[in-house]
Formats: structure tokens, sequence, C-alpha cells
């Protein structure tokens, strides 16, 4: 594994982004989240029983946050998420029949091979596997 970039000046080394999702029903999330897109629940959190759940969903490196909680944002995000195996990705996910959805898999315009979805909460994850290797910065 290559080293991680630093800031030239500094110390200073980003190690990774997670997302917060702001979502409706911990129900629904773990349908589509799990149920179709096939992450596992790593954990969840709430305050006391009845109050709002916060938990992450993760899957091959990827990880989500998910948040009923009103000050964690506004639904209707969109993600770009880069990964492998795009194709084999689409193929298992409509293979499962989810009824609300049945994406396609599409080469875009700036040189990914891209399948977009949106949950049931409006947020927009785009998987692209780009045809070239592409450098981090």
């Amino acid at each position: 594994m290559s080293p991680l970039p630093t800031d030239a000046k500094t110390a200073i080394t980003f190690i990774r982004t997670v997302p917060i999702l702001r979502i409706f029903s911990v129900e629904k999330a773990k349908e589509f989240y799990r149920g179709f897109l096939g992450f596992s629940v790593d954990w969840e959190h709430t305050f006391e029983p009845g109050m709002p759940v916060y938990m992450q969903v993760s899957r091959a490196g990827l990880q989500l946050h998910l948040s009923e909680h009103h000050g964690d944002g506004s639904p209707g995000v969109h993600i770009h998420v880069e990964m492998t195996g795009v194709d084999e990705f689409h193929a298992e996910v409509t293979a499962k029949g989810y009824p609300y959805l049945c994406p396609g898999v599409q080469d875009e315009f700036y040189g990914a091979r891209a399948m977009h979805v949106t949950d049931p909460f409006g947020n927009r994850i785009s998987f692209n596997q780009f045809k070239e290797a592409r450098e981090s910065v």
C-alpha cells in the first residue's frame, strides 16, 4: 500500500471521508442499504428508545453514516464513489428484484462506467469505475 499523501507544508493527512446521509426510517434504510445494496450494518446508536438513530453501514471499504437526526443534513445529496467491479455490482443488485429501483449501468462522458441509485430518502449515489487508472491527489 502506498503512503497516504500529505500536505507538503505540514504534517496534515486526511485519512478518509465518511458521508452522513439523512434518512427518515431505519427499516427502509436497512431494506435499501443492506437488502438491496448488500452493505452490512456495523453499528447503531440512539440516546434512548424512541429517539433518532445514527448508524454506520459499510461494504468493501466504503463506509456511510445514516442519520435520522434532523440536524445531520438534508436529503437529496449526491455522492460520487470510485470503485472496481461496477458491472458485477450491477448484476448483483438487479438480480435481487428490488421493487422500487432497477438501475442501469452506462458509460459516462467523464470516462467512467457508472451505476446510479437513489435511496428511499432522495439521496443519490453514483458508483463509478474509471476505464483508466486515476491517481489520487
